[in-house]
């Protein structure tokens, strides 16, 4: 067992380790202390003046693929962790952490080596910045993984899957949560629904990714009434409408290229207003300001819950949840009931409005806790 103590590692050890149980590789609780101790005093040390960002996967060699092997593992150390962080910082590049079988270490976890490609329900522990660590789970959909905790100094947050039992649950929220498999098909043509709003899940990770903040408005396809909630003349109006993001989804395209054409298309959110695409995820215009639509009642309370245990559903006002951004998402889905709208703050802070008939208002998703 670790000697630094780090309070929550030894508070979070036993409920992670029931919940791994269920699965194979699976860590036991000493396992998880040890690693969440060492990852978190790795996150506040620095590398030539860098904070650490690595992720550490409880896993043998032979349980990935192509495997980078070190001659000699290393201890699993604060030290050694953010010593190598520069040569794992790189999205998708995992440290390979399991029991040493022989020698003067034997039984205890060290550092094998590298890799990208973890077994399915693998124990995954990402240091994101300082003193912010994420529990993460590989699914068994190719690359995905899903956030099982979040653990921020002394806070310590359990994702709550019956989040997804609120009504008017959105799909997006659902794949968040790993519930892919669950969901309907209604992707686009050679696409399965999961596959389709996954891409809303990369474009909503990359509009938080970008840090300056941005809203995406997400219209019926088959619909213009968007526009009476939008000022025109619009500044960033596209014509004909981008549809390179579509296009590539459409003909299952190499992952790298939806990644680039994803960050593309996000990057329109970092310009003032709003970036509007229909659900085909062809890109109508960017730069848009919202306007209430005619004949339509300012939005004065909206549903607002969190996908972590021990949330309580709320009804507040869009502006207490930010600032011009919140309160024109909420009043476009109010006035475009078919739509939804994602909007990404400086601060991190991520919300899903959509509106929900069986509560009749606008529901606010803050999700921010699903993507980091």
């Amino acid at each position: 067992m670790t000697t630094h103590a780090y309070p929550a590692a030894l508070a979070v050890a036993p409920r992670l380790a029931a919940y791994f149980s269920r699965y194979q590789p699976a860590p036991g609780a000493a396992a998880i202390e040890t690693l969440v101790d060492a990852a978190f005093w790795a996150s506040l040390r620095r590398e030539e003046g860098v904070t650490p960002q690595i992720s550490l996967a409880y896993a043998a060699p032979e349980h990935t693929t192509q495997p980078l092997l070190f001659a000699a593992a290393l201890p699993v150390e604060p030290s050694a962790l953010s010593k190598l962080a520069p040569a794992v910082e790189r999205p998708g590049i995992h440290l390979g952490v399991w029991p040493a079988e022989e020698g003067p270490h034997a039984g205890e976890l060290r550092v094998w080596g590298t890799t990208r490609h973890l077994p399915a329900h693998c124990f995954v522990i990402e240091v994101v910045t300082s003193g912010l660590l994420v529990i993460k789970q590989r699914t068994e959909l190719m690359g995905k993984f899903v956030n099982v905790a979040v653990l921020e100094g002394d806070q310590v947050k359990f994702v709550d899957e019956r989040s997804a039992q609120v009504p008017d649950c959105p799909g997006m929220l659902q794949s968040l949560l790993g519930l892919d498999r669950r969901m309907p098909g209604r992707g686009l043509p050679g696409q399965s629904g999961a596959d389709s709003i996954n891409v809303l899940v990369q474009l909503a990770a990359s509009m938080r990714g970008h840090g300056r903040g941005g809203a995406l408005l997400v219209t019926p396809a088959k619909s213009n009434d968007w526009m009476e909630s939008i000022v025109f003349p619009a500044p960033y109006a596209l014509d004909p409408p981008f549809t390179g993001l579509s296009a590539l989804i459409r003909r299952n395209g190499d992952a790298d290229d939806l990644k680039h054409a994803v960050e593309g298309v996000a990057g329109l959110t970092a310009v003032d207003g709003a970036m509007v695409m229909n659900d085909a995820y062809d890109v109508l215009a960017f730069g848009v300001k919202i306007t209430r639509r005619k004949g339509s009642q300012t939005v004065e309370r909206i549903s607002l819950t969190e996908p972590i245990e021990g949330s309580v559903p709320t009804i507040v006002s869009p502006a207490q949840l930010g600032g011009t951004r919140h309160l024109s998402a909420a009043q476009f889905v109010h006035d475009q009931p078919d739509a939804i709208a994602l909007v990404a703050s400086q601060d991190g802070h991520f919300t899903i409005f959509k509106w929900s008939g069986r509560e009749e208002m606008v529901h606010a998703h803050r999700v921010e806790v699903l993507l980091l």
